[in-house]
Parts: structure tokens; sequence; C-alpha cells
């Protein structure tokens, strides 16, 4: 089995990242922080999940967002 000690998604499905960020961020903050309608208009985590697979660039900015949060010390995931 491969080891991916230093990738700090390994593990993690796409929900748990979407539910760690709205519960730090709320869907508010985070529809600033990426501006996407699915996070701004009716938002919530089953409709995120749909469009955040089928938009790899969405996807990416969440990752990222969820990992810089991460960093900071702002998510105890």
């Amino acid at each position: 089995m491969d080891q991916q000690p230093n990738n700090p998604l390994h593990g993690i499905t796409l929900k748990k990242i979407l539910q760690v960020l709205v519960n730090c961020y709320g869907w508010q903050r985070l529809g600033e922080l990426i501006p996407v309608n699915c996070f701004n208009n009716q938002p919530s985590i089953n409709s995120s999940l749909k469009f955040l697979r089928k938009t790899p660039w969405a996807r990416k900015k969440v990752e990222e967002l969820y990992i810089s949060s991460l960093n900071s010390g702002k998510l105890n995931s």
C-alpha cells in the first residue's frame, strides 16, 4: 500500500474537507473566499460536492484553502 505521509489530503474525502471548511468559515465566508454559485446560492454539501467533482479548478481551490487553513492553524479537522 502506498503511503503519502507528506500529503495533507491523503485519506480525507472531499466531503470531509467541505464539511470542515463550512464549520470553520460558514457558507457566506466560503463563498467570498471561493466565489462559486454553489457556495453563494442555496448552498448545501450535496450540491457543492456535485459541482466540485465536475469542476477541477474549483476543487483545487477548495483543497488549497483547506491546506492553507490547516497550515495556519485555523482548522483542527
